[in-house]
């Protein structure tokens, strides 16, 4: 009789525990897709993007930009968003689309969206909007556009209602709100294995992230010695954690840009094109550091 009560319980915990993670992984998907949500949305016969009232605020100059693939459509941006000016790289272009000094593309395919991100900044830096939007190339989906907050997972409607005087007052704008994935203590910000301590020196050294990066120490450290003429060498030290909600969707004003000389978004875009990670790599790396090169805390 103990004998069996042992094999059923063995069996039992060996169903059990396999469930009980399935479960608490469906959940937490769940939770990183807004899927109920969704579902009552995509169920709901009324317009769920009316839920999202339009930003009737301050219009003032403003861009949308973009990276995409040859392949994809982006014709959505320019038939429902009029209002917003375009900057759209294609980062695989074809021989004709090269050739054509009218359309948008990267030095390379690399990175993510990050090349294009860059390359805007870099090249528009005397001459940008007000607001700029840096977004995917995929309107909605559940699968495809998981990540934006709107109703059916919309950057339409997420456009649409960002507030421009917000961004302004914020400077950087996060587009997405829900912290999982990317900056949640179970998905371990504090050891975030993306932005090692490396990597952090590698893409700020001599830029304008704080502390200044420079290897002269200040007179403060120095101390009031005039014969301490040589400052001791000082490591640029990487934050205790480093987390953002995912997924490189945001917007800055043009006055935050500024707060970084442009040779900080040169040698940024240089680390991209230089680093041994791959494309997928290296844009999630840069995912995690944005809200750090708009001047935001480390989480």
């Amino acid at each position: 009789m103990k004998s069996g009560y042992r094999i059923v319980l063995y069996w039992a915990l060996l169903l059990f525990i396999p469930l009980y993670l399935l479960e608490a992984h469906l959940a937490d998907l769940a939770n990183q897709y807004h899927a109920g949500a969704y579902l009552i949305d995509w169920l709901s016969s009324s317009n769920p993007q009316s839920k999202w009232a339009a930003y009737t605020g301050n219009t003032t100059d403003k861009i949308i930009v973009m990276a995409r693939l040859e392949e994809e459509s982006v014709s959505w941006v320019h038939e429902e968003l009029p209002g917003w000016q375009r900057a759209i790289y294609t980062v695989n272009p074809s021989p004709s689309t090269t050739a054509d000094k009218h359309r948008l593309k990267t030095p390379l395919n690399k990175g993510h969206e990050s090349m294009a991100y860059l390359t805007y900044l870099i090249d528009h830096y005397n001459d940008l909007p007000s607001t700029i939007a840096f977004i995917h190339s995929h309107r909605s989906g559940f699968l495809s556009a998981w990540h934006v907050d709107a109703p059916l997972h919309d950057n339409v409607a997420a456009l649409r209602s960002l507030q421009l005087d917000f961004v302004q007052q914020n400077g950087y704008v996060n587009l997405r709100c829900n912290p999982n994935p990317g900056c949640t203590q179970k998905h371990g910000y504090t050891h975030n294995p993306h932005v090692t301590d490396a990597v952090w020196t590698d893409i700020f050294e001599g830029t304008s992230t704080p502390p200044l990066n420079s290897t002269e120490a200040s007179a403060d450290e120095r101390g009031s010695d005039p014969l301490r003429i040589q400052a001791e060498p000082r490591a640029l030290k990487i934050p205790a954690q480093v987390a953002a909600a995912c997924c490189a969707q945001f917007a800055v004003s043009r006055a935050q840009v500024l707060q970084r000389p442009r040779e900080d978004y040169i040698k940024i875009r240089q680390w991209v094109i230089d680093t041994e990670r791959s494309d997928a790599s290296s844009g999630r790396v840069m995912e995690y550091l944005w809200h750090v090169i708009f001047g935001k805390e480390s989480v």
